[in-house]
């Protein structure tokens, strides 16, 4: 018989086939099949967008976050990269008989705080406890709904030969930071998650010249442009020597034999932007708090075989495939 595994949930090649062959297959409509991060719904004269995530991180505290923060960071930059302002989430935890009271208080608090900052609100919600055994500690499921922008126009059907791929900081701080969270290496830099609500970043830079944005969480950078080749049409080649990666993670990643591109993050965005506009673009983010490090690092190119390629800081080629396997379970 077949059976689920860690790989399916790992945002790679074995997760898309799962989501096509079973979820598409069976549920599949018309605003189900665009696989985006949020579906854009119309109601009357209002645009909005609408989404949901599960957390079954592992710690459920980490430098830089817990799974509270997480959760409502997670579901604000899935309507966030889609041109929308998130206003309302919904809010579903499900608790482990015997968690520490005070661990679920610090939870909650977390995540006031970080609704706060967003500028969301829990509206709606649900609190379950099982038996001991029946999750590990916690899981928690947010929903949301948010407002289109004015002015946001974005689909991988209007990206063209040319378009720059800007993202606005490190990659791979997130997974890196849970890796040594969970206490298997002793490593002397510490390392944070890059966790945080990108919907005020999103306002700012925001204009018509931005084709499409995503936020590479599971499956990291290299998956989530890996989503952009297909309906696009076009390939991207991006430079390795522009890809902003912090020492401390290259060195975890050479250590554990990990490639950054493919390490999860959770509060970076990849716009691809017209490159009439790129400088602006940069120039908006770089003025951000979450975008100082923002790098133009590749392009879109005419060829059509769908592929995206990385050029080596030795000058060489090379294609990046999306992540098979599981690099590293329950990352978020």
């Amino acid at each position: 018989m077949r059976k689920i595994t860690l790989a399916h949930g790992s945002g790679g090649s074995s997760m898309q086939d799962l989501i096509r062959d079973l979820f598409i297959k069976n549920l599949g409509n018309p605003l189900l099949n665009k696989l985006g991060d949020s579906a854009l719904i119309d109601i009357g004269d209002k645009k909005l967008a609408y989404t949901t995530d599960s957390y079954v991180i592992n710690p459920i505290f980490f430098p830089g976050g817990d799974i509270g923060k997480l959760s409502v960071c997670g579901t604000v930059n899935d309507l966030a990269v889609c041109g929308a302002r998130p206003r309302y989430l919904s809010l579903g935890i499900i608790v482990e008989e015997g968690l520490d009271y005070h661990d679920l208080e610090r939870i909650v608090l977390s995540i006031r705080y970080t609704c706060s900052k967003a500028g969301v609100n829990i509206v709606t919600g649900d609190f379950k406890v099982v038996e001991k055994g029946g999750v590990d500690k916690i899981f928690i499921n947010t929903a949301g709904i948010g407002e289109i922008l004015k002015g946001s126009r974005l689909s991988r059907n209007y990206i063209k030969p040319g378009d720059k791929i800007i993202v606005n900081g490190t990659i791979g701080d997130h997974a890196a930071a849970i890796v040594m969270a969970r206490g298997e290496l002793r490593f002397k830099s510490r390392l944070f998650s890059d966790c945080a609500p990108l919907n005020s970043l999103v306002s700012s830079i925001m204009c018509r010249g931005i084709r499409f944005m995503r936020d590479p969480t599971r499956g990291g950078l290299a998956t989530t442009l890996n989503e952009i080749t297909p309906s696009s049409g076009y390939n991207i080649r991006i430079d390795e020597s522009e890809v902003p990666v912090k020492e401390s993670v290259r060195a975890l990643c050479e250590i554990l034999g990990f490639d950054p591109l493919y390490m999860a993050n959770e509060g970076k965005l990849v716009a691809v932007v017209s490159s009439r506009v790129a400088s602006k673009i940069l120039s908006l983010m770089k003025a951000h708090p979450l975008g100082r490090n923002s790098k133009i690092i590749g392009e879109v190119e005419e060829a059509k075989d769908k592929r995206v390629y990385l050029k080596t800081r030795i000058g060489g080629t090379r294609i990046l495939d999306v992540l098979r396997g599981e690099q590293l379970p329950r990352i978020c």
